[in-house]
């Protein structure tokens, strides 16, 4: 996958096929240790043992539609090239935890691609399902919690054309300390 955005829709992706309802992503850059931390959380089905170990294999999948998986297995090698870990932590029925770490000055780091733009296409496309996205780098902390968007907008659609467009504006000026 070329960018970081993109490893971040196929991330979530897969969280919304496991039947999650509320999805919690974390982008970190952490300057004093030198890394970048993705980390995703669902509450859907879950994966047992064997199956958490097989998903970064390139060749299983779960899906029924073709023979190959790649998106895990990319970004794990995406980040060890880089000198970080990918980690799998998942229980039937309770949910999954996956956690990516990148060498944030590494030459090998992926650009960040449009991070605005995959979390508001994902969030856009699931309306039902709650989605926390967390962005701290440097002095910049951002939080977007699609509960407390619906909320204030009392009745309109979060997947309203308006409102993608000014989420998205909204999500691209904080996360660039714009706002």
């Amino acid at each position: 996958m070329k960018d970081i955005s993109m490893h971040i829709m196929d991330i979530l992706q897969n969280s919304i096929r496991a039947g999650a309802k509320n999805i919690t992503f974390e982008f970190l850059e952490i300057n004093a240790e030198d890394k970048l931390v993705l980390r995703f959380v669902d509450d859907g089905c879950g994966m047992d043992k064997t199956t958490a170990e097989r998903v970064l294999n390139p060749f299983f999948t779960t899906r029924t539609t073709r023979k190959v998986g790649l998106g895990l297995p990319l970004l794990k090698q995406n980040a060890e090239r880089t000198g970080g870990s990918l980690t799998i932590n998942s229980e039937t029925g309770t949910g999954t935890e996956v956690v990516a770490q990148f060498g944030l000055s590494n030459i090998d780091l992926p650009p960040k691609g449009d991070l605005a733009g995959a979390i508001v296409l994902t969030v856009s496309a699931n309306p039902d399902i709650r989605f926390v996205f967390h962005y701290k780098s440097g002095a910049i902390d951002y939080t977007l919690d699609t509960m407390e968007v619906n909320e204030a907008l009392d009745g309109v659609a979060i997947n309203d054309p308006q409102i993608i467009g000014y989420l998205r504006e909204m999500v691209n000026e904080n996360i660039n300390g714009t706002s």
